[in-house]
């Protein structure tokens, strides 16, 4: 079985295969039991086979003992369901059932709906009828229809179908993961920066988890008491020595700390990496005496706030926020963590989300710089082309060594095209190619006058990529800005002039949004002109689609995307809300209200 480092079980998902209860001479329920609960068995298949939790597991699925056609059957499921842990149902049927009678009536859980598509039995009529119900009643549910008919003997499920319970399964899956786990703040306040300033009622009410705070502190306390994992922390050291070659120091030699300096300052970012994932998630083997300390705070995501107290005087955190959120470290391939930079607690959600979507590691970056054609050419006499060419330009993202390593691009397909994978795919070659393609060098003494490494490489790869911020607004709440496109390769010489300009020893992204000619995603200038805060949080694949499914089961409404409106998918009660899409889910978020709220 997979490590779960979470206290607290995963999600699971309850099929409900709901029946006529006719039964009498013509035996009209009897006719429909083998057909009924086959499409619940297939629908549980699919979500095995294709669905798993942050830890590779595949989801758990469970089958209500019996079809349900009357309310009796629809208690003994429910209770079924509370015993087993459900959050999650998917009521399916071929057929007309007794609606109010045999819905999920639970406030807790996650719902959708799958009405077959079939002219036997009006397996549509019911989906409409459950959906009103349970519009009606507050309760919103996914409508799951196929556009094709079936025969009434049919067993497959239509790949139209499938995209939607896959959809609607992953993003309820991992809403459903957050609930009951912790946000850890390292520190509190980055410079002032919006997003690290935690908003407690946002975690609470939207996420349903909660928010913990640790002083920065409690890691040199950790480190002088000698509160850490000494075998850990030595297998560690030993790794960082042999695979993480260090890079240039563009410090003048005034400010240059030397051979003495930097090896302390590797065997502190070590050791401070090793206390980070104590204190996210506890560890066993901590000296005895210290059980207090070996819990943890049973933290999903966390944040390290840095600058400036801690970095002006201490080595800064990019060594160990590069590497926890990748996907791999010096005990293999493993789930990645979410250490968010400077505490941006917004963006460090934002990863937290597309993790959870996509069992990759994620990107953390600044959302620093639009480069136009004409800027690009001035600057270095290159014509570009492709995406970047379709896109009017590209963005640069760059921040202080702390991205995943796997963003290099260096983990290849079998055709030989840059991905990042989910790590449970991730071999020892995949991870010996991105230490390959990083290097580590030493902190800009400017901005870290303590010292530490930052990564740094070069993304190579053109690879599909989902941009995301959530923000906080004032009066509104929570939205959530998407922007899929790709990570564009430039020729070295055009990258080192461009990379240059700014920390040329950060890791390094170009990323050309899909432009659509219209409004906020008209060029990637209006792009970066209507983006809603400094930072990004970036993902492998185009997963837009996922996340606004995500956001309308958490009442988070997107303010801006560029995802095909035939892909969007959310409650089928939003509809109720007018006839614009995005006009509905500001409309629907806000009647609703936050998942959580009490």
């Amino acid at each position: 079985m997979a490590e779960n480092r979470l206290i607290g079980d995963y999600p699971v998902i309850g099929i409900r295969p709901t029946i006529d209860g006719r039964r009498g001479p013509l035996k009209v329920r009897e006719s429909l039991e083998e057909q009924t609960m086959n499409m619940a068995k297939s629908a549980a298949e699919l979500f095995r086979q294709n669905l798993k939790y942050s830890n590779g597991e595949p989801v758990k699925v469970v089958i209500a003992d019996t079809t349900i056609g009357r309310v009796a059957e629809t208690a003994a499921c429910a209770d079924k369901f509370r015993k087993e842990g459900v959050d999650i149902t998917l009521t399916v049927t071929p057929c007309w059932c007794y609606g109010s009678e045999t819905m999920d009536m639970d406030k807790h859980t996650i719902k959708g709906v799958w009405g077959f598509n079939g002219t036997e039995r009006p397996g549509a009529v019911y989906l409409a009828a459950v959906l009103a119900a349970h519009a009606q009643k507050g309760l919103p549910a996914f409508g799951i229809y196929g556009r094709d008919v079936q025969e009434a003997d049919a067993t497959e499920i239509p790949e139209d179908v499938k995209v939607k319970l896959l959809r609607f399964g992953r993003a309820a899956v991992a809403a459903a993961t957050m609930r009951g786990k912790s946000y850890l703040q390292v520190g509190s306040v980055t410079m002032g920066i919006a997003g690290s300033i935690i908003d407690s009622a946002f975690m609470e009410e939207y996420l349903g988890m909660r928010v913990e705070s640790v002083d920065e502190v409690e890691i040199i306390r950790r480190m002088t008491e000698g509160i850490y994992d000494e075998k850990e922390y030595e297998k560690a050291l030993s790794w960082t020595k042999s695979h993480c070659k260090e890079g240039w120091d563009k410090n003048p030699d005034f400010v240059k700390r030397n051979d003495e300096q930097k090896d302390r300052d590797w065997k502190f970012v070590v050791k401070m990496m090793c206390i980070l994932k104590d204190l996210m998630n506890g560890n066993p083997n901590l000296p005895e005496g210290r059980e207090e300390e070996a819990v943890g705070h049973n933290a999903i995501a966390a944040g390290f706030q840095g600058q400036r107290q801690w970095t002006d005087f201490y080595p800064n955190g990019d060594f160990a926020e590069a590497l926890m959120n990748s996907s791999f470290d010096w005990n293999g391939a493993r789930e990645p963590y979410i250490l968010a930079t400077e505490n941006d607690t917004l963006n460090g959600i934002g990863m937290l989300f597309m993790k959870l979507l996509t069992g990759r590691a994620q990107i953390f970056a600044d959302v620093r710089t639009y480069w136009s054609p004409e800027a690009v050419k001035k600057a270095t006499g290159y014509e570009l082309e492709g995406v970047a060419k379709e896109a009017g330009g590209f963005l640069h993202l760059i921040n202080s060594g702390a991205a995943c390593l796997d963003a290099s691009g260096a983990v290849k397909d079998e055709n030989g095209n840059g991905v990042m994978k989910p790590f449970w795919e991730m071999t020892q070659e995949d991870q010996e190619a991105c230490l390959e393609a990083t290097e580590w060098c030493e902190a800009d003494n400017g901005y870290f006058r303590g010292g530490g490494f930052s990564s740094r490489y070069l993304t190579k790869a053109t690879m599909p990529a989902t941009m995301i911020r959530l923000n906080l607004v004032k009066g509104l709440g929570p939205v959530l800005q998407i922007c899929e496109g790709y990570t564009v390769e430039l020729p070295d010489e055009v990258s080192d002039k461009l990379w240059k300009r700014t920390d040329y020893t950060w890791p390094c992204t170009w990323f050309a949004p899909r432009t659509t000619g219209e409004g906020a995603f008209k060029t990637a200038y209006d792009v970066m002109n209507n983006w809603g805060a400094n930072h990004g949080a970036i993902s492998y694949g185009h997963i837009g689609a996922d996340l606004i499914t995500l956001a309308s089961i958490l009442r988070i409404p997107v303010c801006m995307h560029n995802v095909p409106e035939e892909d969007i998918f959310r409650p089928a009660a939003w509809n109720a809300f007018g006839m614009d899409k995005e006009g509905q889910d500001f409309r629907a978020c806000a009647a609703y209200g936050p998942l959580y709220k009490l």
